[in-house]
């Protein structure tokens, strides 16, 4: 997985090979390319399947429970519970109409010393080559009663990521998979 983004005038970087991660953050005057944490780890190699958690469930090792339903943004879904082949559990809410993914448990985020619940949608949804792709996905951090500071939470904006093209399989060069070719913290040294 290779994730760009160009903020303030910098492009931002995130490469996890399957295996290994690095990230390169100018924006944060980090200019020094930095192995992700063991949380960043864990976090890729969940969002490495570019065709989601549903789909081959059984080959990945995953079971999925029918919780119930419930109403997201109006519309009627059905609530699985999916425990990974890890162990871990994750939610994903479907569409009772369309069956397409309407809302995912996200990684929990660390927020002054706490972790907060987190929650993508997945909105827009058009046909690409066969694939109903979403073009919109919004991130909501949720709060917490209390922090680990013991005071209030303050609310986090959504984070909204509009996609303007989607290619399939167009022809890639591998080397944008490995590790960037800036200098380690370790090589400045």
């Amino acid at each position: 997985m290779r994730f760009e983004l160009q903020f303030a005038g910098q492009t931002a970087l995130q490469v996890y090979d399957g295996v290994n991660g690095w990230k390169l953050r100018p924006y944060l005057n980090r200019l020094e390319v930095e192995p992700y944490t063991a949380d960043e780890m864990k976090a890729a190699s969940m969002q490495s399947e570019l065709d989601g958690a549903l789909v081959d469930y059984a080959a990945k090792g995953t079971r999925i429970e029918l919780v119930g339903t419930e109403k997201v943004e109006d519309r009627n879904t059905y609530k699985l519970k999916l425990t990974l082949k890890s162990g871990d559990v994750t939610h994903v809410w479907v569409d009772a109409q369309t069956f397409l993914e309407t809302k995912i448990e996200g990684q929990p985020r660390r927020l002054d010393g706490t972790y907060h619940p987190v929650e993508v949608y997945y909105r827009d949804y058009r046909n690409v080559n066969g694939l109903e792709i979403p073009f919109v996905l919004e991130t909501r951090v949720l709060p917490v009663t209390k922090t680990a500071t013991r005071l209030r939470d303050t609310p986090v904006p959504p984070e909204r990521t509009l996609i303007e093209k989607v290619v399939i399989n167009p022809t890639l060069d591998a080397g944008l998979f490995s590790k960037p070719a800036i200098p380690t913290k370790s090589a400045a040294r």
